[in-house]
Formats: C-alpha cells, structure tokens, sequence
C-alpha cells in the first residue's frame, strides 16, 4: 500500500503544531518535554520542526499534557497560528 502524499495544507499544519508546542514548552529544555511525554528528544525536534507533520494521536496528546495544553487549546493554537491560550498577554 502506498501512502498518498501529504497536501500543502497538510505540511502547513505539521508546521504550526510544531509551533505551537514550542511556544507552550516556553523556556522548558526539549529533554524534559520530550522525557515527560515518553519519547526521543529527536522525535520532539521534528514535531516542533515540522518535519513530522502528523504524528500519531497518542504522541499528540502526550505533548500537550507535558506542555499543560488540553488538546482543543492546542488544536486551536495549530489551526491558527496564534499562541496557547494560556500564554496569552491579558488585556484588562
């Protein structure tokens, strides 16, 4: 079986993901996010790079545990680009 190639939306969504996680893991070292959510430093570099544009469901929850996103926030913040809600500025 052949795996269809990924379209630009896709890979565009790999991309942002990867974003949002970084911008969650903040000052976090990429060790401890990655040992906290059960896999390689190596696999959380790519997720953050884009380079792993759809990772497996279990990876993804994992990392917005280890990050402390629910999966709609982090959802929310791949699909449009914007920081995790809880990172945020508040404007009163």
């Amino acid at each position: 079986m052949v795996r269809e190639p990924l379209t630009e939306h896709e890979l565009r969504r790999g991309e942002l993901l990867g974003q949002a996680l970084r911008e969650a893991r903040g000052e976090r070292s990429m060790v401890e996010i990655a040992a906290t959510a059960g896999i390689s430093t190596e696999t959380l570099r790519k997720i953050e790079k884009g380079r792993i544009p759809t990772p497996a469901f279990f990876t993804v929850a994992a990392l917005a545990d280890a990050v402390g996103l629910s999966l709609d926030e982090l959802r929310r913040a791949a699909a449009t680009h914007r920081q995790p809600p809880d990172q945020q500025r508040i404007s009163a």
